[in-house]
């Protein structure tokens, strides 16, 4: 499985100047890569790479950054393709998908550049990196990570790694092949319920709640239409440093809790059952002021915490419909909206069982997960 460590550049004033540099030039050639491209209709990276390939080289870079200048050009249209495919952009003839399809992909100036073993070597133990740059190969440039990500950083580390520039200061993303462990037989599933009041409810009972979260996003947002509404220097200057603060730390509670629930099953030798929520923005109709809710709900990011954290610990995890499992009764499966008076509410009107809501809607959920792993597992048997 892959996975991304980033560690964190420590570059005196003169290596820094000559990153920000590099950076400048591969995406303006990324940029003009980019242009060429939507001119012509060549698209595909080996032909892409025959038409542009000298005039790159011809703006100051070394062989292997032009290559991936071309090749991060050549993959920003395919990912363009694949977007208007899956209708990203709108219905065909919408004015978003016109100016989409009319403007050639552009980049920013210090967007992330991607650089092999030939541009960029790590000394793990010595904890530095040599890199090229415009103004040549600086090397020596001392890194700061934690001794394990040294370790998967040593063991682990493959192919490419990305220069990004972040917050007045440079990283580097390293992607590490990490081996799968061995998935086990479970004893069982544990259900977890993905909501916006409740961030995640499990089978078991445990709630975590998503109130410190959605206090930070109130308050973020109102101090956003604040200092935008206010328009001066200080102002945007306070936005771009607000700026990512909120995503960061919707990041940081989602590891936290995916580190939970997954410790949780492994210790118990359960598996885990989450919904699958795909498309739930497009399906779901609600009023304007619960919209924001709902499209800041970070419901995908705990989902992939939770699924990867599990690979990496063998722990088995399968992904359910999720209709009805709030309104449907975890004791006798009667299903009805009157079931759940209030958000936190379960009664069911069939039997009387009564429960938290949430709770409730994890146990549906934990036994659709048990049904589809017995179903899929006989077949793979009889097979």
């Amino acid at each position: 499985m892959k996975l991304v460590v980033q560690v964190k550049l420590l570059p005196d004033a003169a290596t820094e100047a000559a990153l920000r540099e590099t950076l400048k030039l591969c995406n303006q050639a990324a940029g003009h890569a980019s242009r060429r491209a939507f001119a012509t209709g060549v698209k595909d990276r080996t032909a892409l790479q025959r038409l542009v390939y000298g005039e790159l080289k011809a703006m100051g870079l070394s062989a292997q950054p032009a290559i991936h200048c071309i090749r991060k050009a050549a993959g920003a249209y395919a990912t363009l393709a694949q977007n208007l495919k899956a209708g990203n952009y709108g219905p065909v003839g919408s004015w978003r998908r016109t100016q989409v399809e009319n403007t050639p992909v552009r980049f920013r100036k210090d967007a992330a550049q991607p650089f092999d073993d030939r541009s960029l070597s790590w000394r793990i133990d010595a904890r530095t990196v040599s890199i090229w740059t415009v103004r040549g190969r600086r090397k020596g440039i001392g890194f700061a990570c934690s001794p394990e990500q040294a370790k998967m950083l040593a063991a682990h580390r493959r192919g490419e790694s990305d220069l990004v520039w972040r917050g007045g200061c440079f990283y580097l993303y390293a992607t590490c092949d990490v081996p799968q462990a061995p998935e086990y037989v479970p004893d069982g599933f544990c259900g977890v319920d993905l909501g916006i009041v409740n961030i995640a409810t499990t089978s078991g009972g445990t709630v975590h709640s998503g109130r410190r979260i959605n206090q930070v996003r109130h308050r973020n947002r109102r101090l956003r239409a604040r200092l935008q509404g206010k328009g001066t220097k200080s102002a945007k200057r306070l936005l771009r440093k607000l700026s990512g603060r909120e995503a960061r730390f919707v990041a940081d509670t989602n590891h936290r809790i995916s580190k939970q629930v997954v410790t949780e099953a492994q210790r118990t030798a359960q598996g885990i059952a989450l919904e699958d929520l795909g498309g739930i923005r497009a399906r779901v109709r609600l009023r304007k002021p619960q919209r924001v809710a709902l499209h800041s709900w970070s419901f995908a990011q705990l989902g992939a915490f939770i699924a990867y954290k599990a690979m990496r610990a063998g722990v088995p995890v399968v992904f359910v419909d999720p209709r009805h499992t709030s309104q449907g009764c975890s004791a006798c499966g009667h299903i009805h909206k009157q079931n759940r008076p209030a958000q936190a509410t379960f009664a069911c009107t069939s039997c009387g069982f009564a429960e938290h809501a949430d709770v409730n809607a994890a146990r549906n959920i934990a036994a659709r997960g048990a049904a589809g792993w017995a179903v899929s597992h006989a077949a793979d048997d009889a097979a």
